[in-house]
């Protein structure tokens, strides 16, 4: 008799708690969502969450708010996000530079895998070389030619230590066989600004932030990084075809969640984000930017980061990169 009243209040206590669960799933999101962004406005994670944010919003029925955390290549709001309650609350706009750091950095107070659970692979582009239009260069040989008649004289932005764009300026030095200064910042946006007035000569920076940019004539865009050429951007060569075969840096934005967040809260994000990168709008705005719409599953977006790690590790490697 004992042990039947014990199974019967395990089974009724398993009971309440199911009971519980999903009365707490019917009732997310209760408040207003923060979607944390490693970089500072008017960058390219800035536009994107910026660009989705509103329809989340209108799905989900609490306002989704972009909160822009740049600094340290992107890993500021990495672990600032990494930190939050795993209660559906605080999401992360992962981009290229977390991967990188995981092999860049030799401390992090967190770690991508262990505390990140993957939602989706949102989008996939480019990024795109642009000078100053002060810059005597209008092709990637012609810059190539400028920095290696004048080694240690350019310099090139980046959105901070460990970020792609870091990452992209150090290839092209590597490959180039040239020597140019990298003057980091915190956030692709404050680089921009810093390109728009000429302080530096040129920088690998998200097509979404500088396609605008170059449009108008404030900038002069050279190339773009990926392995084709940009929809948005048709006219201006990969770097590997315009001088140097094999150059390749694809962008990227996922969103993840803290570790032990809700299945159930996962599977209501993933439905909705996958659902706003595929609205028709979306797709075309995207597109203009020089943005593919993905809306991947977790799973295949836990694959990517992986690979993602792995393939940084070795350019790291191969560019003799040391440890920061």
């Amino acid at each position: 008799m004992q042990l039947t009243l014990r199974n019967a209040l395990y089974i009724t206590g398993a009971m309440l708690s199911s009971i519980t669960a999903t009365a707490s799933a019917q009732g997310y999101p209760a408040k207003p969502i923060r979607f944390v962004a490693p970089s500072s406005a008017g960058s390219g994670v800035d536009i994107v969450c910026r660009l989705l944010a509103p329809k989340l919003s209108e799905a989900l029925g609490q306002q989704v708010v972009v909160d822009n955390r740049a600094g340290v290549g992107g890993n500021l709001g990495a672990e600032i996000a990494a930190r939050a309650a795993p209660d559906g609350y605080t999401l992360f706009m992962a981009t290229p530079s977390q991967p990188i750091s995981a092999s860049l950095h030799s401390k992090l107070n967190y770690d991508l895998l262990r505390d990140f659970v993957p939602i989706s692979l949102l989008t996939t582009g480019h990024f795109m070389l642009v000078v100053h239009p002060s810059v005597p260069a209008r092709s990637v040989k012609e810059l190539v030619a400028l920095a290696q008649s004048r080694p240690g004289k350019l310099n090139y932005a980046s959105a901070g230590i460990g970020n792609a764009t870091h990452l992209a300026g150090e290839l092209f030095n590597i490959m180039a066989k040239v020597k140019t200064v990298h003057v980091p910042y915190k956030g692709g946006g404050l680089a921009r600004n810093d390109m728009l007035g000429g302080q530096v000569d040129f920088m690998f920076h998200n097509i979404t932030a500088v396609l605008g940019d170059v449009q108008s004539g404030r900038l002069r865009g050279l190339a773009v990084t990926g392995p084709k050429r940009a929809l948005a951007a048709p006219d201006l060569p990969t770097v590997a075809e315009a001088a140097l075969p094999g150059y390749e840096i694809t962008s990227w934005f996922g969103v993840m969640a803290p570790a032990d967040t809700a299945q159930d809260v996962l599977a209501r994000l993933h439905r909705e984000f996958v659902r706003a990168v595929q609205l028709p709008d979306i797709k075309e705005k995207l597109a203009n930017l020089g943005a593919e719409s993905v809306g991947s599953t977790p799973a295949e977006f836990a694959a990517f980061v992986k690979l993602e790690i792995t393939r940084w590790a070795e350019v790291i490697k191969s560019a003799g990169i040391p440890p920061q």
